[in-house]
């Protein structure tokens, strides 16, 4: 199984930036794929997830109307549009995968993970 991130960088507040996770190797039917991060000295928290089976989108409050996660299954690639990033938007960024069909954003106990990428939002 493979999952890996990129597209990380650092930019500037105000400015946008789009993740993308490539995804393979898993047998599961229906699955979630997820975007979570960990700043300096924080918890990792989820940001994201899509499910697999019918499209649905799930987000943190802190970046509802910014943050945008989208899925190309013929590439096997999960995207992650983040636009009007903040300073409190620097972190590593992981994306993970789960088997099943959740209704609710993971925050952990995903069966997948990436190595992430880091985000930085300079001012």
């Amino acid at each position: 199984v493979r999952v890996v991130e990129s597209g990380g960088g650092l930019v500037q507040a105000g400015d946008s930036l789009r993740l993308s996770c490539a995804a393979s190797g898993f047998t599961f039917r229906v699955y979630n794929i997820g975007w979570f991060r960990q700043a300096p000295g924080k918890e990792r928290e989820g940001v994201s997830c899509i499910n697999s089976h019918d499209g649905s989108t799930y987000y943190a409050d802190s970046v509802k109307g910014r943050f945008t996660i989208s899925s190309d299954n013929a590439k096997n690639t999960v995207y992650l549009q983040m636009n009007s990033l903040k300073l409190e938007d620097t972190a590593v960024y992981y994306c993970a995968v789960v088997q099943g069909a959740l209704r609710y954003l993971p925050q952990g106990g995903m069966d997948y993970w990436g190595k992430g990428t880091l985000v930085t939002v300079s001012s």
